[in-house]
């Protein structure tokens, strides 16, 4: 029994073995055929420029500044009688005025009555003095006979005396009266706009309270801070623009410079008067410049300086067709191009426009900015190719692995033959 087990076992191994060899052969033959990896290699290729040199412009030298819209002069007006009821409002914000316009009146009856009692005592006044000159007009005549005593003489001119005084007390009495009645009504001090109210139908306004505020003429001015170190640069006379949030740019002209500089901001003030037909509000924040010239100055287009961690920079190029990232100094800014304080000279050649694309020792091409953009419209109007999938080719089969599969269909139909032995 274990005699015919292993005679089974010797043909299975006899079989198999072939196959296996055969198998070994084909996975051999078929490694070594196989083709190496190419290596993707990925060459920069040269970005397209167009190169500008720093050039001779005149930019204008401004001193920049920046302050508040204010009134020139503002006056607070309110009633000078005291105790009166606010009958009648004639004015309102924004409204403006001539000199003498009334703007509010007053309830007058309690000022009326007491004029006309004035006028009552300055009669009585009146009457009690021609009483007193006739008795001393009559004592005159006596005092040259002696039918009076001298005693009694002057005490009748002495009555003269203060009956007219009296008389003028009265007179003076019903003048005030005949002002307090003027005063129920509040006139405008001066031609101007109406800038705020605080007058209420109804109540019973002390003397001197506010009731409306007036600017003056509508004039108003900018007092705008200047750094200390501009104020001398400034001088009287000198036009300034500046531009409130939102509006347009209004001109203006320098009026003063105030004496003293703040400790705290070491800035000064300075006021600059602003036409009347402005549309500037008292009030509105605004940015502004003074203008002192223009020099010429070595500038370059803005797009040619970078702005990278706070500093500025341009794409100089160098030797090779190589840009070296160059720092610069920049000042003034003016219709589009900048002034180049330092760090370039006028020879140097830097790249106009798309340095934030390229870094330090790129390789760039050169062209002329008219061939650059003939190029570019030439390459977006070829037409695309599409792509097309790649055919996978089947990797050949070897001779040797041919035959081991032709053996093994010509015994696979004996194995179970012997199998059942």
């Amino acid at each position: 029994m274990q005699s015919t087990t292993r005679k089974r076992l010797v043909v299975a191994a006899a079989v198999i073995a072939p196959f296996v060899l055969a198998t070994a052969a084909a996975i051999a033959l078929r490694m070594q055929q196989a083709e190496p990896p190419v290596p993707i290699t990925s060459a920069k290729t040269a970005l397209t420029v167009t190169l500008t040199a720093p050039t001779l412009a005149n930019l204008p030298l401004r001193v920049s500044a920046n302050g508040t819209i204010t009134a020139w002069q503002e006056a607070s007006i309110g009633p000078e009688a005291n105790g009166l009821r606010l009958l009648e409002v004639k004015a309102n914000v924004g409204d403006r005025v001539k000199k003498g316009q009334v703007l509010a009146v007053f309830a007058a009856e309690t000022l009326e009555a007491e004029l006309a009692q004035s006028q009552a005592a300055r009669a009585e006044a009146q009457v009690a003095l021609a009483e007193a000159a006739a008795n001393a007009e009559r004592a005159r005549h006596l005092q040259s006979s002696a039918a009076l005593a001298a005693q009694q003489i002057q005490q009748y001119l002495s009555a003269e005396r203060a009956a007219k005084a009296r008389v003028e007390s009265a007179k003076a009495f019903e003048k005030n009266q005949q002002l307090r009645l003027a005063q129920h009504r509040v006139l405008a001090p001066d031609d101007g706009v109406i800038s705020a109210r605080a007058a209420t139908l109804g109540a019973v306004v002390p003397a001197g309270q506010e009731l409306f505020r007036l600017i003056l003429g509508g004039r108003l001015e900018w007092r705008a801070e200047v750094m200390a170190q501009d104020l001398a640069r400034l001088t009287v006379g000198q036009a300034a623009s500046l531009t409130p949030d939102g509006g347009e740019p209004i001109q203006g002209t320098l009026r003063m410079v105030a004496p003293l500089v703040d400790p705290q901001t070491r800035n000064g003030l300075v006021y600059v008067d602003i036409p009347a037909q402005s549309f500037a509000l008292a009030g509105m924040f605004a940015r502004g410049a003074f203008e002192l010239g223009s020099p010429q100055a070595l500038t370059l287009p803005h797009s040619a300086v970078l702005l990278r961690d706070g500093f500025s920079y341009v794409m100089r190029l160098g030797a090779e067709s190589k840009v070296q990232l160059t720092k610069v100094t920049t000042g003034r800014r003016s219709d589009g191009r900048v002034e180049i304080v330092a760090g370039l000279t006028a020879s140097d050649q830097v790249v106009e426009s798309g340095g934030g694309f390229l870094g330090d020792g790129d390789r760039v091409r050169v062209v002329e900015a008219a061939s650059q953009s003939t190029e570019l419209n030439k390459e977006s109007a070829k037409p695309k190719e599409s792509a097309k999938p790649k055919e996978i080719e089947k990797p050949k089969e070897s001779e040797a692995a041919l035959k081991s599969k032709e053996t093994m269909k010509s015994k696979a139909p004996n194995a179970p033959l012997e199998n059942t032995l």
